[in-house]
């Protein structure tokens, strides 16, 4: 019987392939497809490409200001102090690395920064933390299920963000008095799903 865990390539590990399985292992492990949808459009990516690799960052890079935009606006409302403000602005900080490092990889295809709205979202530290772990689970979610389906150069650097979002969904699970490590693997969801979830929230415009 054909095994459907990810498979050596030739026969041994590469770099990529570790990466590709590594990326791809929520999906497989929560028995979803590792293909999404476009963002808006369609039903699912292409075959890893250039094209699709500018696709899929698009959506990452949307996330990404997306959280700056909770983060910051966070920090202005000024009603989260302690270890709650010290995460917000950590993970700000975090936030703006990495959509600085999508945006130099996108270049002129990186696009406007979406519309967002988190006005309930930042009414106390409760309504925060809660918008917060949503938002980066929503991150997790998206980077699990379309990282694999990224060429094998932009693989390795996307892994290291997909490792610091997971820190972060931990960090404010914690802070919220929740199990931070609920599920022996993370699923993935498509893009269309966490677009339409954000859309329904009112945070995305």
């Amino acid at each position: 019987m054909r095994s459907s865990e990810p498979q050596p390539e030739g026969g041994r590990w590469t770099r990529a392939g570790l990466l590709r399985a590594a990326l791809g292992g929520g999906a497989v492990v929560a028995g979803g497809a590792a293909i999404g949808a476009r963002p808006g459009h369609g039903t699912s990516f292409a075959a890893p490409s250039g094209d699709t690799d500018a696709e899929i960052l698009r959506l990452f890079l949307l996330l990404e200001r997306l959280q700056e935009d909770l983060y910051r606006g966070a920090i202005d409302a000024g009603r989260l102090d302690g270890d709650l403000r010290a995460f917000a602005e950590t993970v700000l900080r975090q936030e703006q690395a990495h959509a600085a490092f999508l945006v130099k990889r996108l270049g002129e295809r990186a696009g406007d920064r979406p519309g967002s709205e988190f006005g309930d979202a930042l009414r106390s530290p409760e309504s925060f933390r809660s918008a917060a772990i949503d938002l980066e689970e929503a991150a997790v979610t998206a980077y699990v299920g379309q990282g694999a389906n990224l060429t094998a150069g932009v693989i390795a650097p996307v892994a290291a963000l997909v490792s610091v979002e997971a820190r972060q969904a931990a960090w404010i699970r914690d802070l919220a008095g929740k199990n931070a490590a609920p599920n022996a693997a993370d699923p993935a969801r498509k893009p269309a799903q966490v677009l339409s979830d954000l859309r329904d929230k009112g945070w995305l415009r």
